[in-house]
């Protein structure tokens, strides 16, 4: 949820108007707009490059992954372990645009963990793909905006330990 939609659904909770300091706040965010707007392009413009760099890094330090047996071996597991790390950098973005987590914990974590306990997949597996992602993305981005965009890989990162 967007602090601006958050600040919204307080204020009516009490059945009041926003506040001076909670109309600073959705000041600041729009303003901040056009960066997270650049940062959600960067991030989509560099998908291929960002997963396809991921997958390399993820599979040369742990080459079990697609041995025989491992959880990405083959052609339709290494596709379906690309698409997931596809799956996690949307939402990266989606957190980036709201200025949020929520968007991240409401679409693509709720009952994860389960569905990846259920088929086998390791956690460490899906936290270290992300920690890859993030590694290739800060080639792309400043120092600054790595530092924003990084929050959210890390909050994805923490839900796989």
């Amino acid at each position: 949820m967007s602090i601006v939609k958050t600040l919204i659904v307080n204020a009516d909770a009490e059945c009041r108007y926003l506040t001076p300091g909670e109309v600073d706040q959705i000041k600041i965010f729009v303003a901040s707009g056009t960066r997270r707007v650049r940062l959600v392009q960067a991030l989509a413009d560099g998908r291929d490059r960002i997963v396809k760099q991921a997958a390399n890094q993820l599979f040369q330090k742990n080459p079990s992954l697609v041995a025989p047996g491992g959880n990405a071996y083959g052609k339709d597991m290494t596709a379906t372990c690309l698409r997931d790390m596809d799956y996690y950098l949307r939402l990266v973005s989606y957190g980036v645009a709201a200025g949020d987590t929520t968007p991240i914990e409401e679409i693509g974590v709720i009952g994860v963990r389960q569905m990846y306990n259920s088929l086998g997949t390791p956690m460490e597996g899906i936290g270290e793909s992300i920690r890859a992602m993030k590694t290739v993305t800060t080639t792309l981005l400043s120092a600054e905006d790595n530092s924003e965009v990084g929050a959210y890989f890390d909050y994805l990162i923490q839900i796989f330990r």
